[in-house]
């Protein structure tokens, strides 16, 4: 299974800090896993009233869009991809961001069973479901000024371009037509890096390929160049004929 995996080691302060979430370090491993379902075409997003968060009430799942990342809650885990259909990374529970975990419960279209009894218009109860270790990280998490909430961000409709056999699986082709297409800048720290690190991976690839195709450039122009080389031979030898040919003629005219 190819993943990805928000690593670090953190203390257990009451809440994470600024200077804590700038140091995070994001260690990239495989991409690509598969989290039960497939997005056929571009999804229906609906603000939710009150967050900065898109979800999609027609999708058998637990769905979302923020800060310019997918996110999905799937079999007890996280997941985020820039593209509506993935590839998906992991996401570690210290590390989704705040306004994804305050979703409420009744956005969820396939809540897990341990939902059963909680409020719908509230978040799910993270801590209890996590422990007491991951609620001292995240201390504070379900509280916040409602009155100052944040713009969201805008949607990359750019991707219902891409559907079915033109769904770009690579992620040099989804950082390709994202860099021309995407200008937000996120705002989460984890976005950031996420976004930073896909950047990185992108190019990467793209080095590669293009090391290959150097590689492969010099066999395939060898045969050429030696069709190239017998031509000009051939054209060497018609032209010593045609010249003995001239010398011929010019010394039997003599003669006569």
């Amino acid at each position: 299974m190819r993943y990805l995996i928000l690593a670090i080691t953190m203390l257990l302060y009451p809440a994470i800090s600024t200077q804590a979430q700038d140091q995070l370090s994001i260690s990239i491993g495989h991409r690509g896993v598969n989290i039960g379902f497939v997005m056929s075409t571009y999804p229906r997003l609906v603000r939710i009233p009150g967050y900065p968060v898109y979800y999609d009430p027609r999708v058998d799942s637990n769905y979302f869009f923020y800060d310019g990342l997918y996110w999905v809650f799937q079999n007890d885990n996280w997941y985020s991809s820039s593209w509506y259909n993935g590839p998906w990374d992991l996401i570690e529970p210290a590390f989704v961001p705040l306004f994804v975990l305050r979703v409420p419960v009744r956005y969820y279209r396939r809540p897990p069973s341990y939902f059963r009894g909680w409020r719908s218009d509230a978040a799910p109860r993270w801590g209890e479901h996590w422990g007491r270790d991951w609620e001292r990280q995240r201390s504070g998490w379900d509280t916040w000024n409602r009155r100052s909430v944040p713009g969201a961000a805008p949607l990359p409709t750019y991707q219902r371009n891409y559907t079915g056999s033109r769904y770009p699986r690579e992620l040099n082709q989804q950082h390709s037509i994202e860099s021309r297409s995407y200008r937000y800048q996120p705002r989460e720290t984890v976005s950031r890096k996420i976004f930073e690190q896909r950047r990185h991976a992108a190019e990467s690839r793209n080095r590669q390929q293009q090391q290959q195709n150097v590689r492969q450039q010099p066999q395939r122009s060898r045969p050429a160049q030696k069709g190239r080389g017998a031509d000009n031979k051939g054209a060497k030898g018609r032209s010593d004929r045609d010249k003995g040919e001239k010398d011929k003629n010019k010394g039997g005219g003599g003669n006569r």
